[in-house]
């Protein structure tokens, strides 16, 4: 059973946070251990695992990008240590930045960092226009693999400029005790 079928919910890439918080509240409450107490251990434990899976769920819920990857997953898109390629386009622009980012490092220039990090934010907003419609509106059976291997390729270029997201916070963090 996926998380989604344990929410009672269809397959969705952008899930309403209000309902997924109502379905944990009420699957937290039927999954209790507390309320299978003097249940025989089997059901004891099986009702254990579905506690821990209504809160996996709903920390994956909670975060669309973690919903994105749980979906690609669902879908036998994404693996772990899969190798996925970028475009070179995307690599340049982002070679721009770190570059521009490995200079700053030494001498973090105030105005430079926010600079790069507005740079970074376009370039995450552009790529993730790209494919707002596939992620806001997917459905299972409907969205085409092609729309999907789209979803696959912002999901990893996403990763990549978080990184460097990060990267320009610790440059910040550095610069702002200078």
């Amino acid at each position: 059973m996926n998380y989604f079928e344990l929410y009672g919910l269809p397959v969705l890439m952008k899930v309403n946070s209000s309902e997924i918080k109502q379905k944990f509240y009420e699957l937290s409450r039927q999954y209790h251990p507390d309320y299978y107490a003097k249940a025989d251990e089997s059901r004891q434990a099986d009702v254990l695992e579905k506690s821990a899976d209504v809160n996996k769920g709903f920390k994956i819920f909670q975060n669309t990008d973690d919903t994105i990857r749980y979906v690609l997953q669902l879908k036998n898109l994404i693996h772990d240590e899969e190798k996925y390629e970028l475009d070179p386009e995307f690599l340049m622009e982002v070679m721009d930045i770190n570059e521009e980012l490995m200079e700053l490092e030494t001498g973090a220039d105030k105005v430079a960092v926010e600079q790069c990090l507005l740079k970074t934010k376009q370039l995450l907003t552009q790529i993730y226009n790209d494919v707002a419609p596939v992620v806001e509106n997917y459905q299972e059976g409907i969205t085409s693999e092609k729309e999907m291997l789209k979803v696959k390729s912002y999901f990893y270029k996403k990763k990549y400029l978080q990184r460097i997201l990060d990267k320009i916070h610790q440059i910040r963090n550095i610069a702002s005790l200078i």
